[in-house]
């Protein structure tokens, strides 16, 4: 069985459902959001686009735990938010060298034995909530850190950019981060579905449906009119505010910041987004690495490398200027 599908998140801007409806798509994995409760820009629209048209969806929220229950804190942060949609695909936790990266920034060593008791603290609070668990990640990080007990025990969407398929035991195969799909600006990831999971998740009775669920089409109100970014070490909230075209007294009020001079690393910043800004960019500084910096914008390797044509994304130069957004 190969079942056509795709998976975006924000960084594809509005997404024009009905012409990859037409384009012969055949489901879409739904960014819906990441860490402790942050909610992907564009999921609410793209949820609710997909549900009117009837366009099978599922979503994935993307790991940034450092522990067994701050991973069951990120699995009810996307109960929460996937809860009043119909999702006929599965609820997908995405685990990748980003993790890795953030886990240390916290002081956590990741090690593989904490990776896999991450994704199945995950998957066991998706399941325990009535829904279809399963975990993404891509080959590299699925041999070095988990192992083919967890995709024997939950789905396993996998992700390995080759022209062939090697037989991986997954249900849904990422193929490619360079998708060109009618109603979609700029690259996108194409999958290829092995399962057909709207019928084993309505037979099993999970996720909320049943035989006579009716498709749903909740209220789309735009998200708020600001982005979020990672604080690192070295930033100050006038840098901050001169990179995004804003003010230290906008960001003061957005953030309820009592002392612009007292501001922590790791937290996560609010930053109001201008609707004249237009794309952002950001100066490589030595000891940067692409992963570092796609976690500190809320992004991933993927997208960088594909905004600004990186072929090699460990081979990145301190002075270069890469585009964010």
């Amino acid at each position: 069985m190969s079942i056509k599908g795709l998976d975006v998140s924000e960084f594809q801007g509005e997404v024009d459902w009905e012409r990859v409806k037409a384009a012969g798509y055949q489901f879409a994995m739904l960014r819906a959001g990441y860490g402790f409760g942050t909610v992907d820009k564009q999921f609410k629209r793209n949820a609710s686009e997909c549900n009117r048209i009837g366009l099978p969806i599922g979503a994935y929220w993307f790991c940034y735990a450092v522990s067994l229950q701050t991973a069951i804190q990120e699995a009810d942060g996307c109960i929460n938010t996937i809860s009043g949609y119909r999702l006929d695909y599965p609820v997908c936790y995405d685990i990748e060298q980003a993790s890795v990266a953030y886990a240390a920034g916290e002081g956590v060593t990741m090690t593989a034995d904490l990776a896999r008791n991450v994704v199945q603290s995950f998957c066991n609070r998706i399941e325990s909530k009535g829904y279809y668990a399963m975990f993404y990640t891509n080959k590299n990080f699925f041999d070095t850190y988990l192992g083919s007990s967890l995709s024997k025990r939950y789905a396993f969407w996998y992700a390995r950019y080759t022209g062939s398929f090697d037989g991986t035991n997954c249900g849904i195969w990422q193929y490619s981060s360079q998708g060109n799909i009618p109603g979609i600006g700029g690259n996108v990831d194409l999958d290829e579905g092995f399962i057909d999971y709207a019928s084993v998740i309505k037979s099993a009775g999970l996720n909320h449906l049943s035989e006579t669920s009716p498709v749903s089409s909740p209220s789309y109100s735009p998200s708020p009119d600001y982005i979020t970014y990672v604080l690192q070490p070295e930033d100050t909230l006038s840098e901050i505010a001169q990179r995004y075209g804003t003010t230290v007294s906008a960001l003061v009020s957005l953030n309820g910041i009592s002392d612009p001079n007292k501001i922590y690393a790791g937290n996560t910043l609010k930053v109001p987004e201008n609707g004249n800004i237009g794309s952002q960019y950001y100066t490589i500084r030595s000891g940067d690495t692409l992963s570092e910096i796609a976690l500190r914008f809320s992004t991933t390797v993927s997208a960088l490398a594909a905004l600004n044509g990186i072929s090699d994304p460990n081979k990145i130069y301190a002075g270069n200027t890469i585009r964010i957004f």
